[in-house]
């Protein structure tokens, strides 16, 4: 039977989550909000629409949404043509592709964020399809990114793993109710990835490469 191994992309794959701290932190700053950093950090992995929401309530001036999303999508894509792939993040891909799983991608990333993203990982080949923003009506820590992801990978969730470096992302699979195992390296404590979901834990791609034989992924 086909198993499927899901990713989540930025801060698990890719290194790129304090860029986006630094990005959204400056658009809220350009707003006239004052978000501390630490904050702006902890909400990183939810939509756009949903981190605002967390950071700036929901009683906040809705109309300002659209300006605040463009400004950071602005700002974080003066990176695009440098976004560094974590350590052995394709080597894992293409490992876990050869050893007969079903790679697939869930990501809030859309359009030319995304392709910038796939660029850095350079693993398209074993890529078998990604569940992007543009495909769910709701973001983690909702379900639906997951669940569209098995959806594409034709996959039930007992035979998949979700793999990502967020409490969202470990709610996202939990309730999909996937196999979750979290990765340091976007900078969330290891005790808050399992009190989220996480079954195991690992530094970054390269530590969970080379104790995949040990990992929910053998």
């Amino acid at each position: 039977m086909q198993r499927a191994a899901v990713f989540d992309v930025d801060g698990t794959l890719v290194d790129t989550n304090h860029l986006h701290v630094v990005t959204w932190w400056e658009a809220l700053r350009q707003a006239g909000h004052r978000v501390p950093m630490h904050a702006v950090h902890r909400a990183i992995g939810l939509g756009s629409t949903d981190l605002i929401a967390h950071l700036l309530g929901e009683d906040r001036d809705r109309d300002q949404d659209a300006g605040l999303s463009a400004a950071h999508t602005a700002l974080y894509g003066q990176y695009f043509d440098r976004l560094p792939a974590l350590r052995d993040a394709g080597a894992l891909l293409k490992r876990l592709h050869g050893d007969g799983w079903t790679v697939v991608l869930a990501t809030s990333a859309s359009g030319a964020e995304l392709s910038a993203l796939r660029r850095a990982l350079d693993a398209d080949e074993v890529i078998t399809a990604t569940a992007s923003a543009d495909d769910v009506e709701e973001g983690k820590p909702a379900p639906e990114p997951v669940e569209h992801a098995l959806e594409l990978a034709g996959v039930p969730a007992e035979r998949a793993v979700f793999v990502g470096d967020t409490v969202w992302d470990m709610r996202a699979g939990r309730r999909a109710g996937v196999r979750c195992v979290g990765v340091l390296c976007g900078g969330i404590a290891r005790a808050d990835l399992e009190e989220a979901g996480a079954q195991a834990v690992y530094d970054d791609p390269a530590h969970l490469l080379a104790a995949l034989e040990d990992s929910p992924l053998a």
